[in-house]
């Protein structure tokens, strides 16, 4: 069930993504060549952008609905694990469903963003050239041309906002203890906006594999691959002073990896796992 859950999560951000993508289609706003391209259809389009949309909202729904049939009864409990804290929420109600059906998806629709603008905040202006690069811009809006500072601070404060706004029905529910101060709820907010930027230990080691790959075994010449190489070069300055060139062999792609692993992997799971020796926990109570 929690791979099912995984799938529609992702085939839910596509339709998402289509439905920001509809209005920077080239071909909706190219000019005729001919007289022949003015010519259009009859029939009317097909689809249209609210389609999409309304798709998103049913096949989350609809799979709401599935988990309050079947989840029970494979005695499953869905849980939202950010980290820090790990939400559950029992089936055994239309409404928990519900609002576990769209909290899957909106917190893989913020680390589906934030890895964008991670990646926006590492190359900065320098990859405007790149298509991969415009894309990520074009999904971002005006975000992606936001200070960087401002761009660093913003997942942080989306996800306190987000929190305190859906917390008084989490707890309505049941999911979530009720606020026992507005500083604890705050407090909880920040929490999940730092969690969010160790979700970039999925993020950046697939990108220095893949330069390290690219490295020893041509794969031709795309823009994609120009993307991932500025992308690696970049996360990979502040190792560059590091004697990890031994001739031909650079070893400065896995440190990075092993690095990053440790950093936002390790470290943090050790910390919690101490507190957790101790009965002690970060998560305001």
């Amino acid at each position: 069930m929690t791979l099912i859950n995984f799938i529609l999560d992702l085939a839910a951000l596509l339709l998402w993504l289509s439905w920001r993508s509809v209005p920077f289609d080239p071909v909706r706003k190219a000019t005729p060549a001919t007289l022949a391209g003015t010519i259009r259809r009859a029939e009317a389009t097909r689809l249209k952008r609210w389609h999409f949309l309304a798709v998103l909202a049913g096949l989350l729904f609809v799979r709401a609905l599935f988990y309050w049939q079947f989840g029970p009864a494979v005695m499953w409990t869905p849980r939202i694990n950010m980290g820090i804290v790990a939400l559950a929420f029992p089936c055994n109600a239309l409404m928990t469903s519900i609002l576990f059906s769209f909290g899957s998806f909106l917190r893989t629709w913020m680390v589906f963003h934030f890895w964008l603008l991670a990646l926006v905040i590492i190359n900065g202006r320098f990859s405007d050239w790149n298509p991969f690069h415009k894309l990520i811009l074009l999904q971002l809006g005006s975000v992606g041309r936001w200070p960087r500072v401002l761009q660093i601070l913003a997942p942080i404060l989306a996800a306190a906002i987000i929190w305190i706004s859906i917390h008084p029905l989490l707890a309505h529910v049941g999911v979530v203890s009720p606020m026992q101060s507005p500083g604890h709820l705050v407090g909880q907010g920040a929490l999940l906006g730092v969690w969010i930027y160790s979700t970039l230990k999925f993020l950046l080691p697939a990108f220095l594999f893949a330069h390290l790959v690219a490295s020893y075994v041509y794969l031709g010449s795309s823009p994609g691959w120009e993307y991932v190489s500025v992308t690696s070069r970049n996360v990979l300055r502040p190792l560059q002073r590091l004697p990890l060139r031994f001739g031909r062999v650079d070893l400065t792609p896995l440190a990075g990896i092993i690095l990053i692993l440790i950093l936002l992997h390790t470290l943090p799971n050790a910390v919690l796992n101490q507190l957790n020796r101790r009965n002690l926990t970060l998560w305001p109570q």
